[in-house]
């Protein structure tokens, strides 16, 4: 289980203590977890029985003993210990590498996705309908950090709209598959029953040179790689097919990884998620996904995915070469466990390069 995963069973539990009649309190739109602090135990800690005393007229130990019940009974916790005046203390089942990669597979392109009538969306404060508005300049930088920006915020379960200040040329939306709501800017939601918060800026500094000569993949990347506040290089070396540049390591990583699963098939084995020593960190960088994920998205911020998915790529490359039997080498569990995780971790690369806006490639 994740931190965004137990973040929400945390918020799930609050909303069953509330119909349940045990807390009388708003359920708060979202509910932070962290490492314990001094004093504490387990894997992650979390405050929220403080934070719900007050309004639920009750001492924070006592919110935190209705909260208790509810946690202890969730899919993944191993224990709750109450410290201090009313933390609740979260002990985890330790989750095993071959289940992560299961659940990758599973899930496919949608794993890290914030599933569709769980939870209230993080970025939202009420239960109504919310559209949240970015609007940016007509810049090519903002409307491809809003496009992405967008994308992620989706994922999550946000209800979002893009909106240019300005109408910019069509030229722009074409060569860099940006999607605009309205071509100008508009402080109205025309949907029925729905309601827009104000609306926020996205003004990333601005790109030097021709970005379009890049086209939409390379161009795409050579804008949200950098963080906002980053001026990006927009030369021929996003185009570039070699190990320097990021972009063709991570889609490399990614045709490699379907070749593989091609090539396996013609030698008669398919993938097995089952335990593997050989892993790189990998099962690291795949079970963290789902918090980049809610943080690009929370921080508005797709810069963040991008790295992961360079560290992703990074991670599974050197592990490639060790998939497929060699010489008269007969298949064995290992092979198939090498090719789950390198089938999940395409996988993992697949989904992020597409919220990005980016062509994923088979072949390359």
């Amino acid at each position: 289980m994740t931190p965004v995963e137990l973040s929400r069973t945390v918020l799930r539990a609050v909303r069953r203590a509330v119909d349940a009649g045990e807390l009388d309190v708003d359920v708060p739109a979202r509910i932070g977890v962290a490492p314990p602090g001094p004093g504490g135990c387990g894997d992650y800690a979390t405050g929220v029985a403080l934070q719900l005393a007050r309004p639920a007229g009750q001492p924070p130990y006592r919110v935190a003993q209705v909260l208790r019940a509810h946690l202890a009974a969730a899919d993944g916790i191993a224990d709750v210990v109450l410290t201090g005046p009313g933390f609740l203390n979260i002990s985890l089942h330790r989750t095993a590498p071959a289940d992560l990669v299961a659940e990758v597979l599973r899930r496919g392109t949608r794993y890290g996705f914030a599933d569709a009538g769980t939870d209230t969306p993080a970025d939202t404060d009420s239960d109504a309908p919310c559209t949240l508005q970015l609007r940016c300049a007509p810049d090519p930088r903002a409307l491809v950090v809003a496009d992405a920006t967008a994308r992620i915020l989706r994922s999550q379960g946000v209800a979002v709209r893009v909106v240019s200040a300005a109408p910019p040329p069509a030229e722009w939306i074409t060569v860099l598959g940006v999607y605009l709501d309205t071509d100008t800017d508009t402080d109205t939601d025309t949907d029925a029953g729905a309601h827009t918060r104000p609306a926020e800026e996205v003004r990333p500094v601005p790109a030097p040179g021709d970005v379009l000569a890049l086209g939409r993949d390379a161009g795409r990347w050579a804008l949200l790689h950098p963080a906002a506040h980053d001026r990006p290089r927009t030369g021929g070396e996003h185009l570039a097919q070699r190990e320097g540049n990021p972009l063709f390591r991570v889609r490399y990583a990614h045709a490699r990884t379907r070749a593989l699963a091609r090539n396996a098939a013609d030698l008669g084995f398919t993938a097995e998620p089952v335990p593997l020593d050989d892993a790189h960190g990998i099962h690291v960088l795949l079970a963290d996904h789902p918090r980049v994920l809610a943080a690009a998205a929370a921080h508005r911020a797709p810069d963040r995915l991008a790295r992961h998915l360079v560290a992703v790529a990074d991670a599974v490359l050197p592990l490639l070469p060790a998939v497929l039997p060699r010489g008269g080498e007969k298949p064995s569990a290992a092979h198939r466990a090498r090719l789950a995780l390198a089938e999940a971790a395409g996988t993992v690369l697949d989904g992020g390069l597409t919220l990005l806006g980016i062509d994923a490639p088979d072949h390359l």
